[in-house]
This record gives structure tokens, C-alpha cells and sequence, in this order.
């Protein structure tokens, strides 16, 4: 189990978010950022270690004492719209996931989610436990393997036919709330398009989240950049050029016209910058 310093919190926020409101984070991954993709536009940075093995990062005596203490004297559990098991890397690499899952429910009496890359899908004991999240949200950038190394640059035993079969075994079997997420670094090809379509209608989401960068990117990983987007960071930044409002929003309209999903994205005003974090 990594080292955590007695300064490091797992609990953080609540954060502003345009899909979820007034979000909650917890972070079951720890100060040490590990993730099964290293994805060009993260918020956090570079992912200081890749790997899609699970284990036990934070324990969760610490994220219970961590929630307690944050009720007990920082916020109102009123203040809160949701909880969100995210932070530091992929969630579901935390071994103790379903009691995350668990505890927060218990103490939050709140909607608890996941955002996942859904690299471990196909795991059998991933999927038990993330069904006791109402909901979670899968993130979905790439429908060819060129763009799966390009945009998420995941550890080398991830390809595109195993994200898509877990994905699928898992909608099978999740009575929750599922969301597919994907971020759009350019325009897609009519091609790509039409097949990304195609595999919505297979798979049946219970909503589309498209959405552009419009965060900075750290250049080495930063363990503030979970919270609220910062307009002025202290760290050096690159920013990723988002693909024109009017371009998300005729896609939008257009997978709506499809498949009768509804098809959420950010309203983007390019002259303030708005902060779309989670």
C-alpha cells in the first residue's frame, strides 16, 4: 500500500460540475497518481505510475475518518448534489472500491457515482462492486485503436475490442444509471461519427456527455487540479485547443435525432472560459 502523508486528504471539493452539480469528490487512489491511461487532455497531469492491477491505495478507515471529519465542521451534507469516486487515477483499481461505495452511501445519503476509462470492465468483481454506485459514467473517446493510442495512451495489455466487450458485459448487468463519456479533441470523420452512433444504439446509455477541453493541463501531475478549476494556476500549464461550440452541439442534436438518447454537453462561451470541472 503506498505511503500517505498525514496532510493528504482523499476527500476534496465539492466541486462544480456541468453534468452533476455540486459534486463531492473522493479519491481511493492516493497522492501517488496511477491510472491505466495516460490521457492527453487529464486535468491532473502526466500519470506518474500506469498500471491496470488493482490494489489497496487508501485504506477506508482513512476516506471514513476523512468524510467525518469534512461533515463535522467544513460543509453541510445539504450542500451537496452528489458524490464522486474519481481523484487521483482509474477508481476501480482501488481493491476497496465497494466499500467506498458503501460507506459514502451511508454517510452522505447522497447519489454516489464512478467516473471510470472502463479498462477493468471485463473484471467480474469490478463490475459487483460499481453496481452499488447510482450511477456511473464510462468514458468513451475513440472508436478506432489509432485513436485510443493517440487520445488515452493506455498500458499496453488495454485494446479497444476488450473496452468495448467489458462495456457491453457490464450495461448487461448495471440496473443503475449509466452515462458514456466522450471528449472531443477534434471533429470526427463521418465515418467515425456514424460508428460511434452505431455502437450507442447497440449499447443503450441512459445518457451521452460530449464535451471539449477547456481546462488547462498541468505539465507534471498536480494533486489540486482534482478540485475546482483554477483560472490562474501556480503551475505551468499547456492548453488544448476545444473544437468549436457549434460543432458539439449539431453532433449533439444529431445522436439525439438517432438514437432518442438524450445527449448532454457544456454550453461553451469561448470569451470567459467558463469552469467545466468533472
Amino acid at each position: 500500500m503506498p505511503t500517505i502523508t498525514p496532510s493528504f486528504t482523499s476527500v476534496y471539493g465539492p466541486v462544480r460540475s456541468w453534468r452533476w452539480g455540486q459534486s463531492l469528490g473522493i479519491d481511493p487512489i492516493g497522492p501517488l497518481s496511477t491510472c491505466s491511461f495516460n490521457c492527453v487532455y487529464c486535468q491532473l497531469g502526466e500519470i506518474e505510475h500506469q498500471s491496470d492491477h488493482r490494489q489497496l491505495f487508501i485504506p477506508t478507515c482513512k476516506i471514513q475518518q476523512d468524510l467525518q471529519d469534512l461533515l463535522a465542521g467544513q460543509i453541510d451534507a445539504d450542500q451537496i448534489d452528489t458524490v464522486t469516486l474519481s481523484g487521483s487515477g482509474e477508481p476501480t483499481l482501488a481493491q476497496n472500491l465497494g466499500e467506498i461505495l458503501a460507506l459514502a452511501k451511508q454517510l452522505l445519503h447522497r447519489p454516489v457515482g464512478v467516473l471510470t476509462n472502463g479498462s477493468l470492465l471485463h473484471n467480474p468483481t469490478v463490475c459487483a462492486e460499481l453496481a452499488l454506485a447510482d450511477w456511473v459514467a464510462v468514458k468513451l473517446d475513440a472508436v478506432s485503436a489509432d485513436g485510443l493510442r493517440r487520445v488515452n495512451r493506455p498500458v499496453a495489455s488495454c485494446s479497444l475490442p476488450q473496452l468495448w466487450e467489458g462495456l457491453q458485459q457490464f450495461r448487461q448487468r448495471y440496473s443503475g444509471h449509466l452515462a458514456i463519456q466522450t471528449m472531443l479533441l477534434s471533429d470526427w470523420s463521418a465515418s467515425d461519427q456514424a460508428e460511434y452512433s452505431q455502437q450507442m444504439q447497440v449499447l443503450r446509455p441512459d445518457e451521452i456527455q460530449l464535451n471539449t477541453p477547456t481546462r488547462p493541463c498541468p505539465l507534471v501531475h498536480q494533486l489540486e487540479a482534482r478540485g475546482n478549476h483554477l483560472p490562474d494556476p501556480a503551475y505551468p500549464t499547456r492548453r488544448l485547443k476545444p473544437i468549436q461550440p457549434e460543432l458539439l452541439q449539431n453532433w449533439a442534436n444529431q445522436l439525439e435525432r438517432q438514437l432518442g438518447i438524450p445527449v448532454r454537453y457544456p454550453l461553451l462561451n469561448p470569451t470567459t472560459q467558463p469552469n467545466y470541472s468533472t
